[in-house]
């Protein structure tokens, strides 16, 4: 009788309310809207007529309503005024309504919004009903919308379903378990006792939610993940997924599982995927899996795309799995045959894969050369992107020359978006592979012609280090090459870093250039041909005032090297022209250089001599003067400093032990941002903003250069520890520059200024090398001829003074302007040392690896590829901690730098890095010695930063955990 009353009640209400639009009706009128305005005012019409059903609470039509309603949800427009009657439907007892109540339920609630806890219980309800449709509904709301709290007053429900004797539910349990695990990693105990049988079901799609349950589980746990290879009573699970998947392989045709002639190719993908996860450093589980791998790969159809997949999916299994090489070169020449597919995308993924794996087994890629090199011509720029990182990764000495003859041609056509990074690159390969001085000279003149304004500063100074270290013959010939470049090529001007080096040479070895023999079509220079070259530049305006800068100074010391009276003349006034140039620079650089010649034209020729070599250190510890072969990278620096952190003013000049000084600039409210601000100490570490302070003492021990300093007395300002970063430096915040001397050896050597003066000077003063210490140090920088003075007056100084013998800046030293008002910090390299007098002198005795069973391996960041781990342990009274960078990802990680800070109870030192470039695959090591100067816990902050593509990424963490010193 209830039934009945109902019906008929249903029946009198249809009568009496109007039948609403239905929903193809609203969807029909909504396409036939020709502009947004007639859109909006349909959408708007029916929302305000279904607003007016829900306040007269009309149960008949809500279920078409909320239809509507989510239809205009998903077209952009607001619908949360529904949230509550989507609730209500839910808990009608009408299946039709149930679905459009939870379909409603899922588009327009989530865990932000307090009204999705009121539905709670009504999918307890639902998961409790008879009828398997409604419990699956409920199981798939679960799944979508669960909340951290929904998901634990529900995963009960959820395991015994996962136990059902439906089929049909089985699967909906475990894919609502795997989604409240993805939520919620803690609850995965309550599921693993399920989880096992899952793999024991005939139904292929239960196998497929069992499959990715475990997967998921391995993946969010090391210990679920040993749990699984464990033989719990029940078959072990890799010999298990290894039977699935030869069914699969070996059985006939199946219409209700076959996809393009292959048998279930997602149950094959997702066996595949969770087989790697289990063999990955396990030489057990590998070798089990080791034969089925190999049938797939040998006996999976090629000619549809299904058959890529699985291919795929494979080839990733075997390449991180502990698998035989013969495996593993099957896998390389699958991928081989990837790369010959017409569709972009299978090229795409096989060169991504080939990248990743290079590293593991380069002699299998080698073989594929050829077809990789042909990538570069590709017309899709992802793909042209990959051929050229994989082509850099696969260059040794014995294919060097045909490899970079490729890249130089890709080089001149490429993308602008390309020529920087390949530039630099094949500046690198070439430095490192290089068969002979002449062709790497050949080959970075070719860089510079083809890349033109888009070639990176470190190109520049690659290829000026490497002329400036070459042979007498070999810079006679670049001069003559470099002549011919800019004296020939079109359009020169837009190759501004070519003309830098040209003119840099040119001034640098011109005497060599003129007494030359030829080479091939290239014919000697006049004197007036080389200086109508210059004329040519400083007069051009299309020339940058960077290149100008690099010519004026050239200009003037070629002077020095040609003989004709009236050409010198023509170099003078082209100078003395300069004077009252509108660049400041300029303007300062044709002064100085017009004094030189009107005042001091007898010193000129000692003053305008050529650059002395520079050293390079190695990682190792050996020392280079440039040349071909040498496998040295130019990011290397050669005395490692922890940046700096003043406030932007000040200078910091460093005069390493091979003759070349440099300047750094302080870029440098970094380290303030590294140690947690500004003045304020935070968790117990500070900074000094400002420092005016001089360090002397860096020595080279085992071949690393280190800085030591010597604290002065500090006066004001909170942040006055600056030990925290560079070791054992204590920085003042308000102190007046003083010298400070090293002892090494028992040897003090008083460090004298460098900013000297021109009209400080007199010539006998110069003559008699009489100038004083407190002349150097006191007198002010005009114009940057500080260092150029400095390099040639050292034979004519007192022995007890130091010497700055060399130029820092490809400019000749013409670019450090300091100001004598502003803080500087002056470094003094003195003696290199085989292990003693150094702060890392037990280094060499105490070397500790990942490996050492007595260090504590901490992981200090694991993101986006890049692993971070600290290896520390306890030797001689100070703490060894061994960085170790590894690249994970299939990005080159380029401008690697790792910066630490210490609470001011303790003390940091650090040697230099082994690298700045990541490959993917690539490590890189630094080794860093802490020593507490008080009982504390030690706590570390680190920065890396890195580029990825050129685009900068920067991370910072913290890390605790050291293990404590042991007591006597």
């Amino acid at each position: 009788m209830a039934t009945i009353r109902q019906a008929i009640n249903e029946t009198i209400e249809r009568v009496r309310i109007p039948t609403p639009t239905r929903l193809r009706d609203l969807i029909r009128q909504i396409r036939a809207a020709r502009t947004a305005a007639e859109e909006r005012a349909v959408v708007n019409r029916e929302c305000a007529y279904i607003r007016s059903t829900f306040r007269e609470e009309d149960s008949v039509w809500r279920c078409r309503n909320i239809a509507k309603l989510l239809y205009i949800h998903m077209l952009g427009y607001p619908a949360h005024f529904g949230q509550l009657e989507c609730l209500k439907l839910t808990a009608s007892p009408r299946f039709t309504d149930k679905r459009i109540g939870y379909l409603g339920a899922m588009l327009l609630l989530d865990e932000r919004q307090d009204v999705h806890l009121l539905i709670t219980n009504c999918l307890k309800n639902d998961l409790n009903s008879p009828t398997q449709f409604v419990v699956g509904l409920a199981l798939c709301t679960l799944g979508a919308i669960a909340s951290p709290e929904m998901a634990r007053d529900l995963a009960g429900e959820v395991e015994k379903l996962m136990r059902s004797p439906n089929a049909y539910i089985r699967k909906k349990a475990a894919l609502c378990a795997f989604r409240i695990i993805k939520r919620v990693p803690e609850l995965m105990e309550i599921f693993l006792p399920a989880t096992r049988s899952l793999l024991n079901e005939k139904n292929h799609g239960i196998l497929i939610a069992g499959v990715t349950l475990i997967t998921e589980m391995c993946e969010k746990s090391s210990d679920t993940l040993n749990h699984f290879k464990k033989d719990s009573g029940n078959q072990e699970i890799v010999p298990n997924l290894v039977r699935i998947l030869k069914n699969l392989i070996l059985a006939g045709y199946s219409p209700e599982h076959d996809v393009s002639g292959v048998s279930d190719p997602f149950l094959q993908v997702k066996i595949l995927r969770l087989l790697r996860i289990l063999g990955h450093n396990d030489p057990d589980a590998s070798e089990a899996m080791n034969d089925i791998l190999a049938q797939v790969a040998t006996n999976t159809e090629t000619s549809k795309n299904v058959g890529n997949t699985i291919l795929y999916e494979t080839v990733l299994s075997i390449m991180d799995i502990k698998s035989e090489g013969g495996l593993r070169v099957l896998a390389v020449n699958i991928l081989g045959r990837f790369l010959l597919n017409s569709d972009k995308n299978i090229r795409y993924v096989a060169l991504n894969t080939l990248l990743r794996t290079v590293h593991a087994d380069i002699s299998a890629v080698q073989r594929h050369r050829s077809t990789i090199l042909e990538c570069l011509k590709d017309p899709d720029v992802s793909i042209r992107r990959r051929a050229m990182e994989l082509s850099f990764a696969l260059i040794n000495s014995q294919n060097i020359r045909a490899m970079s003859k490729e890249l130089l041609v890709f080089l001149e056509k490429a993308d602008p978006e390309f020529k920087a990074q390949c530039s630099s690159r094949m500046v690198h390969v070439a430095e490192r592979y290089a068969t002979s001085i002449r062709w790497r000279l050949d080959t970075l003149l070719s860089v510079l012609i083809a890349a033109g304004n888009y070639v990176r500063d470190d190109v520049v100074s690659s290829t000026i280090h490497l002329i400036l270290n070459s042979p007498p013959e070999e810079q006679a010939y670049i001069g003559l090459r470099l002549w011919s470049s800019v004296h020939n090529v079109a359009n020169s001007e837009e190759k501004q870093p070519l003309l830098q080096v040209a003119v840099w040479t040119i001034g640098e070895y011109g005497d060599l250039l003129l007494s030359s023999e030829r080479i091939e079509d290239v014919e000697i220079p006049a004197e007036h041909q080389l200086v109508d070259i210059y004329q040519r530049l400083l007069w051009s305006t299309s020339v940058s005032t960077t290149t100008k800068q690099y010519a004026l100074v050239s200009l003037a010391k070629l002077s020095t090297r040609i003989r004709s009276k009236e050409e010198e003349t023509r170099v003078k006034q082209m100078i003395e022209a300069f004077g009252s140039h509108l660049n400041i620079d300029l303007q300062q650089r044709g002064v100085e250089f017009a004094q030189l010649f009107r005042d001091y034209s007898h010193l000129r020729p000692a003053l305008l001599e050529k650059m002395p070599k520079i050293q390079k250190t190695l990682p190792n510890g050996t020392d280079v003067e440039g040349g071909g072969g040498g496998g040295f990278d130019d990011q290397q620096p050669t005395i490692d400093l922890i940046e700096g952190g003043d406030d932007g003013d000040s200078t910091l000049m460093i005069n390493t032990s091979g003759g070349m000084v440099g300047k750094m600039g302080s870029d440098s409210r970094a380290l303030l941002d590294l140690l947690g601000g500004g003045d304020d100490p935070i968790d117990g570490l500070a900074l000094t903003p400002t420092a005016d302070v001089l360090i002397s003492g860096s020595t080279t021990t085992n071949g690393k250069s280190v800085v030591s300093g010597t604290p002065l007395p500090a006066t004001t300002g909170n942040n006055q520890d600056l030990l925290d970063l560079l070791g054992s430096l204590d920085m003042p915040a308000s102190t007046p520059p003083a010298a400070v001397n090293s002892s090494l050896g028992g040897a003090s050597t008083p460090l004298g200024g460098i900013g000297l003066d021109l009209n400080s000077l007199n010539d006998n003063s110069i003559k008699n090398g009489t100038v004083g210490p407190n002349l150097l140090a006191n007198s002010s920088s005009f114009g940057g001829l500080d260092n150029l003075l400095n390099s040639n007056l050292s034979p004519t100084m007192p022995t007890t003074m130091p010497v700055l013998p060399g130029l820092g800046s490809p400019l000749g030293g013409l670019g450090s302007l300091t100001s004598p008002t502003s803080p500087t910090a002056l470094v003094n390299s003195s003696s290199t040392t085989n292990g003693t007098g150094s702060l890392f002198s037990d280094f060499s005795a105490a070397v500790i690896n990942n490996n050492d069973e007595h260090a504590k391996l901490l992981t200090a960041l694991d993101k986006n590829g890049i692993l971070v781990q600290l290896s520390a342990k306890h030797t001689g009274g100070a703490l060894q901690i061994l960085m170790t960078a590894t690249n994970n990802s299939l990005t080159t990680l380029e401008q690697y730098l790792f910066q630490a800070a210490v609470p001011r109870s303790f003390s940091l030192q650090m040697l230099s890095p082994s690298g700045s470039t990541l490959p993917p695959g690539g490590t890189i090591t630094q080794e860093m010695r802490v020593t507490s100067t008080a009982k504390a816990t030690l706590r570390m902050r680190l920065r890396i930063s890195y580029q990825s593509d050129g685009n900068p990424v920067q991370e910072q963490t913290e890390v605790s955990g050291f293990p404590e010193e042991p007591t006597e």
